[in-house]
This record gives C-alpha cells, structure tokens and sequence, in this order.
C-alpha cells in the first residue's frame, strides 16, 4: 500500500469503529483486516498504528477540530493527527488520486490551515482535553490520584507492554525464559509476580512455541497477582465467577497444581468455550466450566461449598485504557451506573458460595473509587460476616517472595506506579 493509501485505510477503519459504538473494538478491527485479506501484515500494523494514534489522542484532537470550527469525523481525525501528532501536510496525502483519500474539501483546508503549526496541547484546553480523559470518569479519577493525576492520565494514554505469565504446570521461568531467548525473543523477570515475564517491543508470541505449549500465557502482571491473591492452594475447591476467557481460572488452577476443583463461570458461551481450549493447551485438568444463565440455580446448590470465590467483576475498564483506548469514549455515566449495580449484584451472589473461613476476592480493572472501595464498603456494611484482610496479610498467605506493591488494605496497581494496567483487589474473610 502506498502512504495515502495506509491513511485512507486509517479513515475507514476509524469510521467503522464509529458505527459500531457498543461492539469492542478488537472486534470490529479483526472483522475489518478480515474482510480486507489484500492488506499485508506491515501495511496493516501501519493503518492500525495511525488508526489507534487517533483514538488514543481523541480527546485532544476533537477539541483542535471543534476550535477550528468543525465537527470531528474519521476524515478530520485522521487529518488533525497527521498535522498535530506527525507534523505532515494533508493536501500531500487528501489528493483524490488512486487508492488515496478525497481531496480536501474548502471546509476541511480551512481545518488544516487553522492546525498547522500548532501544539497539540494548548493552555486553553479542559482539563479533559489535557489530559485526554473523559468528562464522566474524571471526578473519580481525581479522587483516586489527586496531584499525580496527570503522571497518571499520561501513563494511561502510552501502550502497554507484553507480559506473559509463565505456566509451571509445563515448566519454570528460567526454562520459559530460555526458550523464548532460543526464539529470538527476550524477556525479563517481572518485580512482583514470581510467574511474569516482560517482552519489550511487539513480538508474534503466538506463533513461538513456547505459546503453543502451554509454558506461557499473555496476561498482564496485575491480572497475575490478583489470581496470586486469592491464596488458592491444591486440593481447594475455587470458583472464578466471571471468569471470561478463563485467564486467570488457568492462573488460580496453576497454583493449586491440579490437585482439588475450579469452577470457571461466565455468562457467555463462546468466552468458556475459548477458556476450555486454553485449559486444553496449558495442560489444565481440574479445572470446569459453567455456563450462568437466568433462572440457573447452580449457585443455591453450591451455596457455602467453596474455599476461594473471585469475582472479577465486569467495570468500567479505566485501568486498561492502555490496551482498549477506545474504551474511554465509549462509556458514559449511565453506563458507570449500571456497572456499579451489576457489581454489587455480582459481589452478594458470590458471598452466598463462601464456606466459613474462606475467602472472597473483589477485583476490577478499574481505577474509579465507586467500583472498587465503596462497592467493597457497600458490601461489608451488608454483609457483617465479612472482614478484610490486609494485603500484607492475603499476601504472606499467598506464599508470594518479595513485598507487596502498596501498604493499604488492598491491592491496588496503575501504570504510572507499577508499570502494570490498574487492576484493584480486596481479599475478604469469611467469619
């Protein structure tokens, strides 16, 4: 593909992430390069590149357009990155020729004129735009992180690392590593989870066998340490609530060596399906799934049967907007109302599976006061045979090395601070 034709390729792609505003995005994307098999892997890693760069930067460049006096479109999105973010002319690539996007029309020239030479932040922008947050997530997220927010927000707006975690049931970390190295991939030891491995750059892990084996798994070092805290050990007996394509059920079932019982639930048929052919790969064979669906009374059955219970309730996503940075201009405050409810709906069904003594692990992949502390203080308030136990606590239990990454009664990452998505975790006990 020649350069315009990458950029008209970036338009379409943004328009068709347009259309579909409740669809994920990954989703929509794969649909896209799919339908488009002519695209090769380079050309689509650069269309896709350009076509994130926007969206990662939309706040920002939604209020360039609007000042301008325009209103945004994948056309003037695109334009606006290439003259604020690329420093390139558009009339250079907005040609009409072959393949290229349409010609600039007087409207959109008047745009880019208005943009050249211009900063991408500006000392008039919202403190929305700065910092390329949404309106609705902001109160909590100043909340969470007061004066750090904007080394926060700026962390949120980067890319995220590849992190594996590697499986022990198939072998160690120093053979993972060796055999990633015998790959051509370098990897390093991650500072909390004892199973994680970094890659830096973007490698085809995939495709490499150490993947295909079952010895690692992609999953984020947070995600790892939540499974790490809820202190499973062999011979338990563990329920995964939310489970979704099962990461962390394969996490949990590692640390108890295949020896007792995890039950993975989710809602979704295909999510489980998926999960149980990983469990195949990694060489998981305690592990179960059940399908939840309305009316099922899977749960009364098994009410105060099990030793771990984790729900990793479905949330707003604000910790991932590394990895998801559409995520951010898709939700809205109803749509965080309606998370808060389900989470709490969530957390009391998953009380009700907690045999005394053991315990139930509250986790998001947020970074919002209201779906983490005060959905935990909610719960406590309504469920007084529940206490919190101290992360240092759920930690040592853990059998986790090293120090916990924080000294407050939960766990709590973000990617300014630990390098990992922001993922929060409280540990409760059942008297």
């Amino acid at each position: 593909m020649t350069p315009a034709a990458r950029i008209a390729g970036a338009i379409d792609l943004l328009a068709a992430l347009a259309a579909e505003p409740r669809r994920p995005a990954d989703a929509i994307a794969h649909d896209f390069f799919r339908a488009r098999r002519f695209i090769g892997g380079g050309d689509r890693r650069a269309v896709s590149d350009l076509a994130w760069g926007a969206v990662r930067e939309h706040a920002r460049l939604v209020w360039w357009v609007r000042r301008a006096g325009a209103e945004p479109s994948p056309r003037l999105l695109i334009l606006a990155h290439l003259v604020l973010v690329e420093r390139r002319s558009p009339s250079a690539v907005f040609t009409g020729e072959r393949y290229a996007p349409a010609a600039l029309t007087a409207a959109e020239t008047a745009v880019a004129e208005a943009l050249r030479g211009q900063d991408l932040l500006h000392p008039a922008m919202p403190m929305t735009a700065r910092l390329n947050l949404p309106e609705w997530a902001l109160p909590g997220l100043e909340e969470r992180f007061a004066e750090t927010l904007p080394r926060e927000a700026e962390a949120l707006a980067g890319t995220a690392p590849l992190d594996l975690r590697v499986n022990l049931l198939r072998g160690t970390r120093a053979a993972a590593l060796a055999a990633l190295a015998g790959e051509g991939i370098k990897a390093e030891p991650m500072p909390f989870s004892p199973w994680g491995l970094r890659v830096a750059g973007r490698k085809p892990i995939g495709s490499t066998k150490a993947y295909q084996s079952g010895l690692v798994e992609v999953q984020d070092e947070g995600s790892q340490l939540i499974a790490a805290v809820t202190g499973a050990k062999p011979g338990m007996r563990v329920a995964d609530l939310c489970a979704g394509a099962g990461g962390k059920t394969l996490a949990i079932a590692m640390t108890m060596a295949n020896k007792g019982r995890i039950t993975a639930c989710d809602v979704s048929a295909p999510r489980l399906a998926g999960a149980a052919r990983r469990f195949a790969r990694a060489g998981v064979d305690n592990a179960e799934t059940h399908l939840l669906e309305h009316g099922d009374r899977w749960g009364k059955r098994r009410a105060g049967q099990f030793d771990r219970v984790l729900v990793d309730a479905p949330c707003t996503g604000t910790g991932t907007w590394r990895r998801n940075p559409d995520a951010r201009h898709r939700m809205g405050a109803e749509d965080l109302r309606e998370l808060v409810a389900k989470q709490h709906e969530i957390l009391s069904i998953g009380a009700e599976l907690v045999k005394p003594g053991g315990l139930l692990v509250y986790a998001t992949c947020s970074l919002l006061p209201e779906e983490d502390e005060r959905q935990v203080d909610r719960f406590l308030a309504e469920h007084p045979a529940f206490s919190v136990l101290p992360l240092a606590e759920a930690w040592a239990q853990a059998d986790l090395p090293a120090a916990p990454p924080g000294e407050g009664p939960y766990l709590l990452m973000s990617p300014a601070r630990h390098g990992t998505d922001g993922f929060f975790a409280a540990v409760m006990r059942r008297g």
